[in-house]
């Protein structure tokens, strides 16, 4: 079983061979897609006159902040329009795809943040509301297998549900992390738009869990989530995690046999 994780807007990115590539895997093994769409819902959000805020951790990991209309806007976009075009896309091409939410069946639970510690501009720490920022909790691990059990193909949108049944927006690739290793997958794939991890201009082809969380200060934004997201996989049980390209030629494939693409083993 793989774990794929998709950008949202890198569907328009993505090569053209992705599709038939994914089919073909998919015949092999079971696949399950969760998929992002920060760029999205960024532009969505400005255009309904709702200015977006990003904040800083102290570990250095830049995030969406959440308010209430946020987070409206949020699962709108990822699991109407994004989720639905993936959908899709998928069914024309022959792959009987089903879209779902976090929130759906409890798929994805999570914990509302209560409060946050942010960096501010001046480089102090604050602690500022939690917002309707969720951390991950559970899987419905049972509903996703019933649903591959039955045939069909699970595409996620990460928004998740917390005890107090609020709407929570959850990162996509750590999402997908959970979703990995609640699941078993084997393995779990983050598709980018670029060929992996680079250190100094130079792509990381090997590494261990011990050295990815090392290294995780120097890595920049953007790619920092993808390794937290890969160790936590790996942590969870997941035996490999790959970063590779999906402006590639047959993406996924190339990636299970370790062609072009970081690999992160435990």
């Amino acid at each position: 079983m793989i774990t794929i994780k998709i950008g949202g807007s890198v569907v328009d990115g993505l090569h053209p061979s992705t599709i038939s590539d994914l089919k073909k895997v998919s015949e092999q093994e079971k696949v399950i897609l969760v998929h992002g769409g920060g760029k999205e819902v960024t532009k969505i959000s400005e255009a309904l006159g709702k200015e977006q805020k990003f904040i800083v951790s102290p570990e250095g990991i830049k995030s969406r902040y959440t308010d209430k209309e946020t987070v409206e806007i949020f699962t709108m976009v990822m699991s109407g329009r994004i989720n639905k075009r993936i959908v899709g896309m998928l069914q024309k091409n022959g792959i009987n795809a089903v879209g779902l939410s976090g929130i759906d069946g409890k798929i994805i639970q999570a914990e509302r943040k209560k409060k946050l510690i942010i960096i501010n501009e001046k480089g102090r720490k604050m602690i500022i509301d939690g917002g309707y920022t969720g951390k991950i909790r559970d899987v419905n691990a049972s509903l996703v297998r019933s649903i591959l059990d039955q045939g069909y193909f699970p595409v996620i949108s990460p928004i998740a549900i917390s005890e107090e049944f609020d709407f929570l927006n959850v990162d996509g690739d750590r999402a997908a992390a959970y979703v990995a290793g609640k699941m078993q997958s084997d393995k779990i794939l983050f598709l980018t738009n670029v060929d992996g991890l680079l250190m100094d201009d130079k792509l990381v082809e090997k590494i261990s869990l011990t050295e990815a969380k090392e290294i995780l200060p120097r890595i920049g934004f953007g790619m920092e989530k993808k390794v937290l997201a890969a160790t936590e996989a790996l942590e969870m049980g997941v035996k490999e995690a790959l970063i590779a390209n999906g402006q590639r030629e047959n993406p996924i494939s190339s990636a299970i046999v370790h062609d072009k693409c970081t690999v992160i083993l435990k």
